[in-house]
C-alpha cells in the first residue's frame, strides 16, 4: 500500500520536472534552438500543426534557424505564425526557405528570461508540493481503513518528505542550469 503510494507520488514529481524541461526548452538563449519553435502551430488546412511536422529546421550555425517546409505553399503561413507567436525573431521569407536569425540577447533581456524561468521552477515546485499533500493524505485515508498502522503512516509521510526534498532539488539544478546557460553571453 505505501509502495503504491510512493511510486504514484513519485511519477507525479517526475511529471514536474519532465514538464519544467519542456517550459525552459522554449525560453530562448541568445542561441538558435529549434524547441522554441515547438508551441507554435501553423493553421495547415484548417488543422493546427507544430512546424516540425511540416517542415525541415536546420541550424546552419549559433544564430540562425532555417525553415524549409516540404510545401511551399504553407510557406506565407508559417511566416504569419512565428509573427504571431513572439518569440522575439522576425524570419526572412526568399520564397523557399525561412531565415530566422537570432541576435544576441542584451543584458536586460537575460535578465527577463531568467526571471521567466524562476516563475516557471516555482510552478513545478507547487506542483511537487501538491504531489506530496496528495500522497501524505492517501496515507492518512488508508490509516483511516486500516490498510495501514499508524507507525506505517508515519513512515510513509517521511519518505514522502526526502522525496519531496530530492525532487525540490532537482528543479534547483535544473533552474541553475538554465539560468547559466542563459547569461552565458
Amino acid at each position: 500500500m505505501i509502495d503504491e503510494i510512493m511510486l504514484e507520488a513519485e511519477e507525479g514529481m517526475e511529471k514536474a520536472i519532465e514538464s519544467l524541461e519542456t517550459a525552459f526548452a522554449s525560453v530562448r538563449t541568445g542561441r538558435a534552438n529549434a524547441m522554441i519553435l515547438d508551441k507554435i502551430r501553423v493553421d495547415y488546412y484548417g488543422v493546427p500543426t507544430p512546424i516540425n511536422q511540416m517542415a525541415a529546421i536546420k541550424t546552419p550555425d549559433a544564430h540562425m534557424l532555417v525553415i524549409e517546409p516540404w510545401d511551399k505553399g504553407v510557406l506565407g503561413a508559417i511566416e504569419h505564425a512565428i509573427m504571431q507567436s513572439n518569440i522575439g525573431v522576425t524570419p526572412s521569407n526568399d520564397g523557399q526557405r525561412l531565415r530566422l536569425p537570432f541576435p544576441s540577447l542584451t543584458e536586460e533581456r537575460r535578465r527577463e528570461f531568467v526571471k521567466q524561468c524562476k516563475t516557471y521552477s516555482e510552478e513545478a515546485r507547487v506542483r511537487i508540493r501538491a504531489v506530496r499533500r496528495e500522497a501524505n493524505e492517501d496515507l492518512e485515508k488508508a490509516e483511516k481503513a486500516g490498510d495501514i498502522t499508524e507507525d506505517d503512516q508515519r513512515r510513509g509521510e517521511a519518505d514522502v518528505q526526502k522525496l519531496t526534498n530530492q525532487y525540490v532539488a532537482k528543479v534547483d539544478e535544473v533552474f541553475k542550469k538554465k539560468e547559466a546557460e542563459i547569461m552565458t553571453i
